[in-house]
Order: C-alpha cells, then structure tokens, then sequence
C-alpha cells in the first residue's frame, strides 16, 4: 500500500479526526504526519493519562483507559443515569446486543456464538459448572493456568467426582508438535473437556491452539480456550481456533472498564451447558441461556463499542506488531545476560505484549521490589508453578525510553553494568 493509500485508510477509519492524537497533531494536519514511523506512537501515548509516580509495566492485570475511550464511558454513565428505569426496561438489552455483536465481528465468531460476561472467571466458571460431567470424568488443564479456574476444576471435582489431571507446558518449545504432544499424553478414554490457555498468563508463551483442538477433537475431547490476555492484543479468527469454548477478559488489552468479559459457545454446543444462574426465561435457545448478570452497570457494555472502536483505529495488525515489538525490544537484550533468565520462548511467534524475567540470584518478590523502589518501575512478582521472575506487561503508550530504563534495571540488579 502506498503512502497515499494508507492515509486514505486512516481517514476511513475516522483517524484524522480522533482524538488518540495530540493537539499538536492535529493542527499540523493529516498529509503532514508519518503514521508509520514512530511518532505514530508518540501521539497515541499522548491519548493517555499516564501516572508520573513510575513506570507502568503491569498492563496485564487491567489495561486502564485512554482518555477517548474514558470520556465516552463517563458520558454513557451520566446518559443511564439520566434515563434510570426507563433505560433498563427499554433498550438495556438491545444495546447490550449491538456490543456483543460488534465484539463477535472483531474475533471472528458469528453473534450467535458470543456474549458479553463480566471477566474470563465468570466466562470458564459458567462452563466448567454447567458441563454435563458424570463421576469418573476426567479434565486435563495445566499447573501454569490461572489459579481461579483450578480451583473450579476442584470444586468440580468435588461436586461430580470429575478427576482434574494437570500437565506443564514446555517453557522453550522448540516446535508446535511439542506442545500438543504433552496434551495427547494426558488423554485418556475418560477425558471429557479439556482447558487450554491461549496466552499463559505468567509467561506470555502463546500456544498453538489448532493445533491442540484438532488433536483433542480426534480423541472426542472438547477444548475450552482462557483467553484472558487474548482479544485486543493479538489477532485471531474464532472459528478457525477450532475451540468449543472461549473466555476473554476485555479490562485487559482491549481496554474496556473494568466489568466486561467476553465468552464464547461454539454453536449447537450451548444447549449441552446447564445455566449458573436461572435466566429470567428459562430454558432460552442458544448461549444467552447461560447468560444472565441481574442489574449490572450496564454503561460498561455501553463501552465495549467505544473500546473496540479505539482499538480499529489503530489496526489490529498494528497494534499487534507494536506490542511485539517492545517486548523483544526489552527482551532481546537481556535474554543472554549471566544471572538472567528470561521465562517467555524466544520464537517471535510464541508471544507478544507479555514476557516474565527473573534474576537467578534474586527472589522474585525481592526482584518486584527493587525495581518499584530503586528504578520507580511497577510489575508484578511470579514465584509458582516453575516460574520465578516479574511479569512485564507494557502497553502501546509504553515508550522505548522507559524500556531503556527497565533493561538498565535488570542489568543492574543482575550485576551486568
């Protein structure tokens, strides 16, 4: 695509006018702007309002709001508000559609297969509860999943008598196949469902998850994805996963207000899962069975399109390649230093935004509190399931400067100045 072509798409997209660019750009005009070079990014971070206290590499556990984004959710807060009851007994659930739908668009599912949950916690749960197990079922899942869903597989094990197998997923796969394999393995006649991250969360590793769901489909085992770090950080297409079930968090990389999850059912599957919760109509046709929240703050689904939106304007593509980018602008120069250790596989393939380093001399709770303290760097501590380092998630607002100032950090403290 030319130059000129690719301001034309810009302006299609509404980004000549949006507001994720700084006043100054603006007012230098469309034509007179490089959106591939680097101040592309200069202009999006000046979208946000960035704390000065520290350096915020923790975007992993809630990718807070760029200001375009927040403001619309304050006005759809007010706009509820104002309306009250009339809102939530007229046009509550119509609106609540229209996201879902334009959320199904952005992960390739048909409106049929996705609604809007409250987090990925609340997505699995309604799975793992309502799944038809019998006693003497088995799950497979691995040690490096989120805590919260293994402790539904035991409650589930407790309840039905499902019995929970656990596998570790290679750390430095060299291949796909290596991956899967370690699944396979665990299959057995008895397994039923089995759970899959499609980004581990403490890692950043990225799993081949075709792969993984065609090989448990050959054994007549079904695929439930945590995709929890997934949706608005790096593209794929629902329907070519091949998955039967998928969470999403969208307070995460696609920064919507915290409140909004997404969850996927596979069509025709949705009627085998027994609802959490009684809807308001019992024993409804398709998903929106398993989907009912009560009286929730309803101005956030109102924002899923305002977030989705912000997302477009920069590109999936784009964004996606962006965040690659600062990872293994970090990573790439610490991964080979003595006393390093990088948690996250180096294949460019195998992650994105999110990576884990350790100090092998240093505990990672110590690790997490020199850099808070000595470099005003905030992340977060992993020490489990054959994991000790920080988690570092930047985002797109994340500069090249401030990652100079995290390499020099680990270099530091890792004794390699």
């Amino acid at each position: 695509m030319n130059k000129r072509a690719f301001l034309k798409s810009l302006a299609f997209l509404g980004i000549s006018s949006g507001s994720i660019f700084s006043v100054k750009a603006q007012k230098k005009g469309l034509t007179e702007i490089d959106f591939e070079s680097a101040s592309l990014w200069e202009q999006i971070r000046a979208g946000y309002k960035l704390k000065p206290d520290y350096i915020n590499l923790e975007n992993g556990y809630y990718c807070f709001l760029p200001e375009e984004t927040l403001e619309k959710y304050i006005a759809h807060i007010r706009e509820v508000n104002y309306q009250g009851s009339h809102y939530m007994r007229t046009v509550q659930w119509e609106n609540k559609a229209k996201s879902a739908a334009m959320l199904a668009e952005l992960v390739g599912a048909s409106p049929e297969e996705v609604v809007i949950t409250r987090n990925t916690t609340e997505s699995l749960d309604l799975i793992i509860s309502g799944f038809p197990w019998n006693s003497g079922d088995e799950a497979i899942m691995s040690n490096q999943d989120y805590g919260s869903m293994l402790n539904m597989f035991e409650l589930a094990s407790r309840r039905h008598g499902v019995k929970v197998k656990k596998i570790d997923i290679p750390m430095h796969p060299e291949t796909d196949e290596e991956v899967v394999a370690v699944y396979e393995q665990a299959i057995t006649p008895s397994t039923k469902l089995m759970m899959v991250p499609h980004i581990v969360n403490i890692t950043g590793h990225i799993l081949p998850i075709k792969k993984i769901c065609d090989m448990a489909h050959s054994h007549g085992v079904e695929v439930m994805v945590d995709g929890a770090h997934a949706v608005g950080h790096f593209q794929f297409n629902m329907n070519e996963l091949g998955c039967d079930y998928y969470g999403s968090s969208l307070h995460k990389w696609l920064s919507v207000p915290l409140g909004a999850g997404l969850l996927y059912v596979k069509k025709g599957k949705s009627s085998k899962i027994k609802p959490l919760l009684a809807p308001y109509e019992l024993d409804r046709e398709g998903i929106l069975n398993l989907n009912h929240t009560g009286t929730h703050p309803v101005a956030t689904d109102l924002a899923v399109i305002n977030a989705i939106e912000f997302h477009n304007k920069i590109g999936s593509k784009r964004k996606e390649d962006r965040l690659r980018y600062i990872q293994r602008y970090w990573s790439d120069q610490v991964r080979d230093l003595p006393n390093v250790q990088v948690n996250t596989p180096q294949a460019i393939q195998r992650s994105c935004a999110i990576a884990n380093v350790g100090i092998e001399s240093m505990k990672p709770a110590d690790l997490a509190k020199r850099l808070i303290e000595d470099f005003q760097i905030f992340t977060v501590a992993i020490d489990g399931a054959g994991v000790k380092g920080c988690r570092i998630s930047p985002n797109v607002y994340t500069s090249e400067k401030e990652l100079d100032q995290f390499v020099l950090a680990i270099r530091t403290l890792s004794g390699n100045t």
